[in-house]
């Protein structure tokens, strides 16, 4: 082992099921107040620990939100094997089930659609890792998209950029809706038919709505 190289303490199930706790009630307590109202003292009430406790664990409010924000992407690929997201065409269908999986954790989608609104304002913490998050995802996406076309003998149209953003739009937006109006409609089902449309106006695009117009 080089002499520079520390070894690392596994993390004891104690430890790790206290900070476990934490991020559940951080979860909570971000999505109901955000990241600004909501401080470190709601959530060591929550979990029933010190504000003290709260720093041993995580270290500042900052790094706790990033945790949180890692909690909500380790969350997605849990029931993964690889513990990623698909590739390719896959990844549609990943998307779909994503979705129905968000009706199971409200709590999680809350967090999430409220700290990426608030990572649009100056300096918040989480603004890199939801710029990153947005370019992986077009980026995935595009490729998905490629693969498909590839697949199924079409001409990659110059549409595919576009859809990508539109799909990552459509999917955020839907949860937004489905937080406030949960019993209007069915996110796993609303997610799939937008997806769906998406995914067949790049390799079977219609007319144009301007052609629906009958103005003169």
């Amino acid at each position: 082992m080089p002499k520079d190289a520390v070894a690392k303490a596994p993390v004891r199930p104690a430890t790790r099921e206290k900070r476990e706790q934490i991020l559940k009630a951080a979860v909570e307590i971000f999505g109901n107040k955000g990241s600004t109202n909501g401080t470190l003292a709601d959530v060591a009430e929550q979990v029933g620990i010190t504000h003290a406790g709260v720093l041993h664990h995580f270290g500042s409010k900052q790094k706790l939100l990033l945790e949180v924000l890692a909690y909500r992407d380790q969350a997605d690929v849990q029931n993964l094997a690889e513990k990623h997201i698909p590739g390719g065409p896959e990844l549609f269908l990943h998307l779909v089930r994503t979705a129905i999986a968000n009706e199971r954790r409200p709590g999680i989608v809350q967090a999430y659609t409220v700290l990426s609104s608030e990572s649009v304002t100056d300096n918040h913490p989480g603004r890199e890792y939801f710029e990153e998050r947005y370019t992986t995802l077009r980026r995935e996406v595009t490729e998905a998209f490629r693969e498909l076309c590839a697949q199924e003998g079409v001409t990659e149209p110059d549409t595919i950029a576009t859809a990508a953003a539109s799909i990552l739009a459509v999917m955020d937006g839907l949860q937004l809706q489905w937080l406030l109006h949960r019993d209007v409609f069915d996110l796993g089902e609303a997610s799939e038919f937008a997806i769906r449309a998406i995914v067949n106006g790049v390799l079977h695009p219609g007319p144009s709505l301007s052609s629906y117009s009958h103005a003169p």
